[in-house]
């Protein structure tokens, strides 16, 4: 992952929680409009990667840098201005899918937060570009769990960060709302968003992403291309699993070979 145009950047980074280190020295660049997928197996540190990189747990050494600045020279509100984050296993808010967009507006407000105009206009182009226009008036409790990840999406979008990082968001949906979504994620990319991704789907990270990284044991083990992770077999030192693929005329497919 050698390349001159992170938009950010994990340097040696060193963190856990309490006195148990779970990320030893870890080195990862994620490029500016493109999809970066973390994978690995349960309990490999992906998500307090993800964690450290946002700013929400401490890190005892190393640093991470978005466009070249520190975040330990940035304030909360302005590293959500850079960065939005989706985590893993939302509960449902007892709230309108119009104001859960709204919360995107956060990082703007001053307390006590009022929003203007402008925000409410943001927050109604979010879920237009998200197909949810329909939406605004919704209990996010009625919704489908795809929708309900638009809803997320559009917050994201209206906080108008350059770069969107999610924690496993293809989790409890069905396979055609994970279709759906891997085609936004793909979309939001080719629109110019920096996009981090956790995943544990294999397939869809090879389907979608331009790089994948590759956690055990809490360091960066192996990191490069969909066609090199396929080419060195990363799936198959890594779970044990052999994955082939074939060109269509829709692109490339995956697959799990089945072995006797």
């Amino acid at each position: 992952m050698q390349r001159n145009n992170a938009m950010i950047e994990m340097q040696q980074v060193r963190a856990g929680y309490g006195k148990t280190e779970i990320l030893h020295g870890v080195d990862f660049r994620a490029e500016r409009g493109e999809i970066t997928t973390i994978i690995g197996t349960n309990g490999s540190g992906k998500s307090t990667l993800l964690r450290a990189l946002l700013g929400f747990l401490p890190i005892s050494a190393g640093d991470v840098k978005i466009d070249g600045i520190s975040i330990k020279n940035m304030s909360r509100a302005e590293l959500a201005r850079s960065i939005a984050y989706l985590p893993q296993g939302k509960n449902v808010p007892d709230i309108s899918a119009g104001r859960m967009v709204l919360h995107g507006r956060f990082p703007y407000l001053s307390y006590p937060r009022r929003y203007t105009e402008p925000d409410f206009r943001i927050a109604r182009e979010a879920m237009e570009q998200m197909g949810i226009g329909n939406l605004a008036e919704r209990q996010m409790a009625q919704l489908s769990g795809g929708m309900r990840q638009k809803v997320y999406l559009a917050m994201a979008l209206a906080s108008q960060a350059p770069a969107i990082a999610m924690d496993e968001p293809t989790t409890y949906l069905d396979i055609g709302q994970q279709v759906k979504l891997a085609g936004i994620v793909r979309r939001l990319s080719g629109e110019g968003k920096t996009i981090v991704l956790v995943l544990h789907d294999i397939l869809l990270a090879l389907k979608i992403s331009h790089r994948i990284a590759a956690v055990a044991e809490g360091e960066i083990v192996w990191g490069g291309t969909p066609e090199e992770m396929l080419a060195q077999k990363v799936a198959e030192r890594l779970y044990g699993v052999a994955v082939g693929a074939a060109r269509t005329e829709t692109g490339m497919q995956y697959y799990y070979e089945i072995r006797d």
